[in-house]
């Protein structure tokens, strides 16, 4: 039986009644990801559409210096997987690692396109759950073009605070776009200035 949080997170998306969700949920198995290990590495094809339940992850790659730079954070209530390397069935270009003891559920590609072609209200959540990355990931990148570090700072502390708390801050400078002095000057400043 699966637990109450991944009920509830099929359940949320309005397409899908409790019944479901219990039938559906029934499909995904538990997996436990400690501290620094990693859910997906570069080269491998990403198998796993993971909710994770408890925990912070982080999906990263390295530029043309080889410098480890942070592309995504993912905190509980949220799928995790390489979206491009799942569909296409390619090898990622990204990791994905915890960066805090996780726990979640998972089924693998082959499980996932069973129900997304046998269950409409699966279709549909899998849709919706699909408009809201694409919308994030739009939003992410016009946030990086128009607003400041500072702004992109606060929305980042307001918007998923247990990121602040759990992630080192290198990392959390490498996804923002800045150094790590540029964050920490930002960090010292009083609320309110910019």
């Amino acid at each position: 039986m699966a637990n109450e949080t991944l009920l509830q997170f099929l359940e949320s998306s309005g397409f899908i009644s409790p019944s479901q969700a219990v039938e559906i949920a029934a499909h995904f198995r538990p997996k436990a990801i400690g501290k620094h290990d990693f859910l997906l590495r570069e080269g491998w094809v990403s198998d796993e559409y993971f909710f994770l339940s408890t925990g912070l992850m982080r999906a990263f790659s390295y530029d043309k210096d080889g410098n480890d730079v942070t592309t995504a954070f993912y905190t509980a209530e949220q799928i995790v997987f390489e979206y491009s390397s799942f569909f296409r069935r390619t090898p990622s270009a990204e990791n994905i690692q915890a960066l805090t003891d996780c726990e979640g559920w998972f089924i693998t590609h082959q499980q996932m396109n069973a129900l997304f072609h046998s269950r409409n209200e699966f279709r549909e959540f899998v849709r919706s759950v699909l408009v809201k990355i694409i919308a994030s990931l739009k939003s992410r990148m016009l946030s990086m073009i128009m607003d400041s570090a500072t702004e992109r700072y606060e929305h980042l502390l307001r918007e998923a605070p247990q990121i602040m708390q759990h992630a080192p801050l290198k990392n959390i400078a490498s996804y923002l776009g800045i150094t790590n002095t540029s964050l920490s000057r930002i960090r010292a400043r009083p609320k309110g200035n910019s």
